[in-house]
C-alpha cells in the first residue's frame, strides 16, 4: 500500500508559504504482531501545529524536516494483527498529515461512531472541545448569570466555548471577523457579537455590547483582542489564556501593551494552560458534553477542504479566518 505524506522542508520565520511543506510518499507494509494498519478519513490542523514548525521546543518538540509531520487524525482499520482491532474500526491517532500508517494497537484510541460523527472526534467531541470546557470551567470558573468574553468565536475552540458557556447559564459576547462569522456567533447563542474587523476601539464595541464589562475572557488571540480585554474585564475578572493566534506569525518581539497595570489594579486573574495537562477533567467533559448535545444545546460545525494535497492551504487559512468552525481535511 502506498501512502501520500507531507513533510515540512524547512522552518519559517514569519508566516508559512506552500514552499514550506512537500508532499511525498511512502510504502505502508502490512501490521506485525500487535500492530493495525489503519487507512486516514479525517485530518485536522491546529493552530499550535504553528510552534512546532518553529524549530524549537516549546511544550512539545517541534516537527522534524524531511519527516511526515504529525496531528490529529481519524481513520479505520484496514488490516488488524491485534486482538482488540478489527478491519473497519474506527480509531483516532496523532498519525495526521499522511493518508494511511501502521502502528501498535495499544497507542490508538477506538472510537464509538453511534452518536458522534466520527470528524467531530477531531473538533468539538475532542481535544479541541476539551479545551474550551477546560478554560471556561477551571480556569476561568463560569458561574450560571455570569458574563464571558469569548475571542476567535467563529473558530473551532471558540464557537465551542459560546455553546459550552451558554449551557452553563452565563451571558456570552463574542467577537469575530466579518459579518458572516457574527452571524454565526449569534446563531450558535452569543447573546451579542462584534466584528472586530469593523470597529477601531475594540474594547468600547465589547463595552457597549455588555454594558459594565465581563466576568471572564477566554483568549485565542492575543495582540489587540489581549489589550482590549484588560479594560474590559471586571475588577477580579478572569482570563482563560488557550491561545495566541494573532502573535504566531510574529518575525520578531512585539511591544507590551500599555495598560498592564490593570492586572493589578483590577485584581484580575490569569490562567493559561496546556489541555493535556487537565486530562483529570475528561470523565466530566465527556458527561456534559452528551447531556448538551442530547439537548440539542450544542451542535458541531466544521469546514471541510478534500484530498492530503490540500493539508498546507487548510493549515495556513486558519491564520486568515477561512475556517468557520473545525478546519478538517476530508481524505
Amino acid at each position: 500500500m502506498k501512502s501520500r505524506e507531507v513533510h515540512l522542508t524547512a522552518y519559517p520565520k514569519g508566516e508559512p508559504t506552500p514552499e514550506h511543506f512537500k508532499l511525498g510518499e511512502a510504502d505502508i507494509p502490512e501490521p506485525a504482531e500487535g500492530e493495525v494498519r489503519v487507512v486516514n478519513k479525517w485530518l485536522s490542523v491546529d493552530p499550535y501545529m504553528r510552534g512546532r514548525m518553529s524549530g524549537i521546543r516549546t511544550y512539545i518538540d517541534p516537527f522534524a524536516l524531511g519527516a511526515p509531520m504529525e496531528g490529529g487524525a481519524v481513520g479505520q482499520v484496514e488490516s488488524s494483527n491485534h486482538e482488540g482491532f478489527a478491519p473497519g474500526d474506527w480509531v483516532m491517532s496523532m498519525n495526521g498529515w499522511r493518508e494511511a500508517y501502521v502502528a501498535p494497537g495499544q497507542g490508538l484510541q477506538k472510537l464509538d461512531t453511534t452518536h458522534i460523527a466520527p470528524e467531530d472526534y477531531l473538533g468539538i467531541a475532542g481535544l479541541t472541545g476539551m479545551t474550551a470546557y477546560v478554560g471556561l470551567k477551571r480556569c476561568i470558573d463560569l458561574q450560571a448569570g455570569e458574563s464571558v468574553w469569548i475571542s476567535a468565536g467563529a473558530g473551532a475552540v471558540g464557537s465551542a466555548a459560546i455553546q459550552f458557556s451558554k449551557a452553563m447559564g452565563a451571558k456570552v459576547v463574542a467577537t469575530a471577523g466579518g459579518q458572516d462569522k457574527v452571524e454565526y456567533c449569534r446563531s450558535i447563542g452569543a447573546d451579542s457579537a462584534v466584528d472586530y474587523k469593523s470597529t477601531d476601539n475594540l474594547a468600547k464595541a465589547v463595552k457597549q455590547a455588555n454594558e459594565g464589562g465581563v466576568d471572564g475572557y477566554f483568549e485565542n488571540v492575543g495582540g489587540t483582542h489581549w489589550t482590549a480585554a484588560l479594560e474590559v474585564l471586571k475588577p477580579k475578572g478572569r482570563i482563560a489564556a488557550c491561545g495566541m493566534i494573532q502573535r504566531y506569525n510574529d518575525a520578531g518581539a512585539q511591544p507590551l501593551p500599555d495598560n498592564l497595570t490593570n492586572i493589578v489594579a483590577k485584581s484580575l486573574h490569569i490562567q493559561g494552560f496546556i489541555v493535556s495537562d487537565h486530562f483529570d477533567m475528561l470523565e466530566s467533559f465527556i458527561g456534559d458534553l452528551g447531556a448538551w448535545m442530547a439537548a440539542g444545546k450544542v451542535t458541531p460545525r466544521n469546514t471541510v477542504k478534500e484530498g492530503i494535497e490540500n493539508m498546507p492551504s487548510a493549515f495556513m487559512g486558519l491564520f486568515s479566518g477561512e475556517n468557520t468552525g473545525k478546519m478538517l481535511v476530508k481524505l
